[in-house]
């Protein structure tokens, strides 16, 4: 686990993933390897397998912090958010705010998720729709037709 840990900080994330996996051999399937090797899967952008060993590894311990945080940064890829917000607040309390990269992707998940909300400011949409407020309460969507 410990070569897989330098491979990714050396930028190497496909000898990682196979350190993992050595290493899970060796230790066995607990929640740091799947969070390891949901990480390598990552920073490979394998966006999908990343999030189902992630998810794996919270069912074995929800409250391991860099499995929590590196699903957040998932969820965030995929433009969801909403979830990633969730997973970085409950990240950041088990973490007690100590680890200055959860608390700095806390902080753009809830400013993502807030500027998802419908802003009326916003710039129009592809498809050239655009919902206009007309007077308190009454909305008119207008189209580039």
């Amino acid at each position: 686990m410990t070569v897989g840990h330098r491979l990714m900080a050396a930028g190497e994330p496909e000898l990682a993933l196979k350190a993992y996996l050595r290493g899970a051999g060796e230790v066995g399937i607990n929640a740091d390897v799947l969070s390891s090797i949901g990480s390598a899967n990552l920073a490979l952008g394998r966006l999908g397998q990343a999030e189902k060993i992630l998810r794996r590894a919270l069912e074995l311990d929800p409250n391991f912090v860099p499995a929590l945080n590196n699903l957040g940064v998932v969820l965030m890829e995929q433009d969801n958010y909403g979830e990633a917000r969730v997973m970085f607040q409950k990240a950041f309390a088990l973490d007690s705010g100590e680890t200055d990269s959860i608390r700095e992707n806390l902080m753009l998940a809830i400013a993502r998720s807030e500027a998802s909300v419908y802003d009326p400011t916003q710039e129009e949409e592809k498809g050239g729709f655009r919902l206009v407020r007309q007077e308190k309460g009454k909305f008119v969507l207008l189209s580039d037709l």
